[in-house]
């Protein structure tokens, strides 16, 4: 799969796993009520096979099914790793990754590569790691310990979607590293809901505001600014909003003053569009601003969202029955009354 779409994340994140569909077995064990334990049961096993020196890794095939294997680092697993021969648990894991035919025994395997790997590893880890919801955790964790981290964490982030981009793009940001900041500063958001997680962490490690006066000449740093802003219009409860940052008030006045100097796209129309809707029904207070501040992004935008080149785009992509533009005009924006939707305006009930 990985080969049809080298540059891309895999189709459905890699799914149906091979262990999917109806020949399963049963389901899934659950996780225990004590999650500091979830990797005790797996470490016995571990500790047990590596006692035996002739045992070879596929005894470990099926060795897991009846345990919750938890997708993310484990001190019992890691410790346990740590306590056998290097290379036997190196070569295990290779093994595991490579060869097994479930998720468990999968993610056992990458979990001891995560905790004795190599760079010699890193080509299976990133293979692996794009099946990013199960194995992008343990993936980000163990290409982020190991040398070349920044270049390995890079390929992966650029070929893994939902779930797992929230997990790489969150090493990225750990590494706090100044090579990293051009990739996050234009493209670490993707449009999924769950960029939410990691869009706040993302304009700070990167320093976004530090990078406004790049906009002029550069128009990917200013769209992807304006999805970053987007995002953190909805995150409460995920990650920071533009309440919580500190330099939300800069960063929406230099965008408001760039984004029109740009074609109408559909894309931009509609952050316009729900960054005006946030700054009407949030107070000025909400993202750093006096009410002058705010009154003259709002301004901007609304100067924009009233030109007719972008209200015929907004008009055509309706037409079109782009979701963004629908849902912009049937609720996400009624209040605003903009051109472009004027004749969709339902009156309100008169009371």
């Amino acid at each position: 799969m990985h080969e049809q779409t080298p540059d891309k994340p895999l189709p459905r994140d890699g799914e149906p796993y091979p262990d999917d569909g109806p020949h399963r077995r049963r389901p899934r064990p659950k996780p225990p009520e004590d999650r500091r334990t979830a990797g005790a049961g797996i470490a016995r096993i571990l500790d047990e096979h590596f006692a035996q020196p002739s045992a070879p890794p596929s005894a470990l095939t099926g060795a897991f099914h009846d345990i919750y294997v938890p997708i993310h680092r484990n001190d019992d697993i890691a410790n346990a790793a740590h306590r056998a021969d290097a290379d036997r648990v190196r070569s295990t894991g290779r093994w595991l990754v490579r060869h097994a035919t479930d998720r468990c025994a999968a993610t056992v395997g990458l979990a001891l590569l995560a905790a004795v790997g190599t760079t010699d590893d890193i080509p299976l880890i990133q293979t692996i790691g794009l099946l990013s919801h199960r194995f992008g955790p343990l993936a980000a964790h163990a290409l982020e310990r190991l040398p070349g981290r920044l270049e390995s964490l890079l390929w992966l982030a650029d070929r893994v979607t939902g779930w797992g981009r929230v997990y790489v793009v969150e090493a990225l940001c750990r590494l706090d590293d100044p090579g990293a900041r051009p990739w996050l500063l234009r493209k670490a958001v993707d449009g999924d809901f769950l960029n939410g997680y990691f869009a706040g962490k993302v304009a700070t490690v990167a320093r976004l505001h530090e990078a406004l006066s790049e906009f002029e000449r550069d128009s990917e740093l200013l769209d992807h600014t304006g999805r970053l802003l987007h995002v953190m219009t909805y995150c409460g409860g995920m990650g920071t909003t533009l309440r919580r940052y500190p330099h939300a008030a800069v960063v929406l006045e230099a965008h408001a003053r760039h984004v029109g100097r740009l074609a109408p796209t559909i894309e931009r129309f509609f952050i316009v569009a729900v960054l005006a809707r946030h700054l009407t029904t949030e107070p000025p207070e909400n993202h750093g601003s006096t009410e002058a501040q705010r009154d003259a992004v709002l301004a901007a935008y609304f100067s924009l969202l009233d030109r007719e080149d972008w209200c015929g785009l907004a008009r055509a992509g309706l037409a079109a029955e782009d979701n963004r533009l629908q849902w912009l005009a049937d609720s996400g924006a009624p209040q605003l009354h903009l051109r472009a939707f004027a004749d969709r305006d339902v009156p309100a009930d008169d009371e």
